[in-house]
């Protein structure tokens, strides 16, 4: 089967074409960030306003849970047996298997933006309240940037279900990577199956390690403690570079332990 995987992906007429790796790739991509820029619009702002009010909390823990109890495939063909009827090209395909995705995508954004919010530290709000900040500068301004760890994490949790379940949009007659699934089990193509599932297992790792290191800059140094490493290592190198480090141990007849810097 590996050797059949390493034949398959280094055919070159594989990557080529309408139906090549390139473009499959492509439409999967595309696909996905339609995905997750809706449910984004969405749910962060619903997220963030729970978060700040404190109103509505049963409805997001009670959202996340039913959601991962939601059959994706059964919910796609519900909702092209609904919309195919009342749409008309490319759009009978596409937005059934938007609304799933969007549908998965909610949950972890609106989650992951309330959890932030909801976990802000009580003396940061009530300091920002003291500096005459108005409830949308307290949001805007203190919350959010310390709930960005918490939004990020939602947000990539919902990239990787979001490209994972986007294989699925082949059943409904779309692109993507999970045509290599679709096409290859009709014909028993084994090695293209495995192939179509190892490109989509390969984007999800990519997607997630893009959005890390954009997390890393995103996020202030100070919530992830970037700054304060930094900070002590600077502050070590210029007491060093005074002569500050001890060189020597002397014992005085008193019994006292006394440091002989240098400089």
């Amino acid at each position: 089967m590996i050797q059949g995987i390493i034949d398959w992906l280094s055919d070159p007429a594989h990557w080529s074409g309408d139906d090549g790796i390139p473009h499959r790739l492509e439409e999967h991509l595309l696909y996905a960030a339609l995905a997750l820029v809706i449910a984004t619009v969405i749910a962060i702002p619903v997220g963030l306003a729970i978060g700040h009010t404190g109103r509505g909390r049963f409805f997001v823990v009670n959202l996340a849970g039913a959601a991962r109890a939601i059959p994706s495939l059964g919910l796609l063909y519900l909702m092209v047996l609904w919309l195919f009827p009342k749409l008309s090209g490319d759009n009978a395909f596409l937005i059934p298997s938007l609304i799933v995705l969007v549908v998965l995508a909610i949950p972890p954004l609106m989650s992951g933006a309330y959890a932030g919010v909801e976990g802000v530290d009580p003396a940061a709000r009530d300091a920002a309240k003291g500096m005459g900040m108005t409830g949308t500068e307290v949001l805007t301004k203190v919350e959010v940037p310390c709930a960005m760890p918490l939004i990020f994490s939602g947000l990539r949790s919902a990239a990787l279900q979001v490209i994972a379940t986007a294989t699925i949009a082949a059943v409904a007659g779309l692109g993507g990577l999970g045509r290599f699934l679709i096409d290859g089990q009709k014909v028993l193509d084994y090695p293209q199956m495995a192939s179509g599932a190892l490109l989509v297992a390969l984007l999800a790792l990519a997607v997630d390690l893009i959005l890390a290191l954009v997390q890393r800059y995103a996020v202030s140094p100070g919530l992830t403690g970037r700054g304060a490493s930094t900070t002590r290592r600077r502050s070590t190198s210029r007491s060093a570079a005074r002569g500050n480090t001890p060189k020597d141990v002397e014992i005085e007849p008193g019994g006292r332990t006394v440091d002989v810097r240098g400089g």
